[in-house]
C-alpha cells in the first residue's frame, strides 16, 4: 500500500512530473505561472486548497491528489470536492488511487464534511472501475459556462 502524505514544498519536483501528467491525460495545458501559483496554494497552510502525494514501497512519488470544501445549502457543515487525481501510469492498478481517495475521505471526516464528491471524464473507464467500487454516482450531469 502506498504511503500518503500532506503536500510539502520539498515536493515540488516530484509533485510538477505528477501534474504534467495529469494535464497530458486531460490533453491540457497551464501556464507556468498558473502551475506554480497552484502548488504554492496547495503548499501554504492557511491556503483553502490541499493536496497530498503518494509514494511507492521505495519512496517514489506516484500519484497526486488535490481538494477543497465549500459550504453547502443542504447541510450545516461543508462538502468536500475532490479536484484533482492523478496515478502515474506505470503505477495504477497497485492501490495508489483508492488511496488517495481514502486520505481525502478520512481528512473530510476529521474536518466535518458532510460528503466528498469528484468529476471525471466519461470516457475515463480506468479510473471509473475504481470510483464505482468506492463511491455512488451521482446520477447528476455536469454543465459549466467558461468565463
Amino acid at each position: 500500500m502506498p504511503d500518503i502524505t500532506p503536500l510539502r514544498s520539498e515536493d515540488h519536483a516530484e509533485w510538477l512530473a505528477l501534474w504534467r501528467g495529469y494535464l497530458s491525460f486531460y490533453e491540457s495545458a497551464l501556464d507556468d505561472a498558473t502551475t506554480q501559483h497552484t502548488f504554492d496554494r496547495l503548499t501554504d497552510a492557511a491556503s483553502d486548497l490541499h493536496g497530498a502525494i503518494a509514494r511507492s514501497a521505495d519512496g517514489r512519488a506516484i500519484g497526486l491528489v488535490h481538494w477543497l470544501t465549500h459550504p453547502a445549502t443542504w447541510t450545516s457543515t461543508d462538502y468536500c470536492y475532490l479536484e484533482d487525481l492523478f496515478v502515474a501510469s506505470d503505477a495504477r492498478g497497485e492501490g495508489a488511487g483508492e488511496a488517495l481517495i481514502a486520505h481525502v475521505r478520512d481528512w473530510a471526516t476529521a474536518h466535518g464534511s458532510a460528503k466528498v464528491y469528484w468529476l471525471t471524464a466519461q470516457t475515463n473507464e480506468t479510473a471509473r472501475r475504481l470510483y464505482d467500487r468506492v463511491a455512488a454516482r451521482s446520477g447528476f450531469i455536469h454543465y459549466q459556462i467558461a468565463l
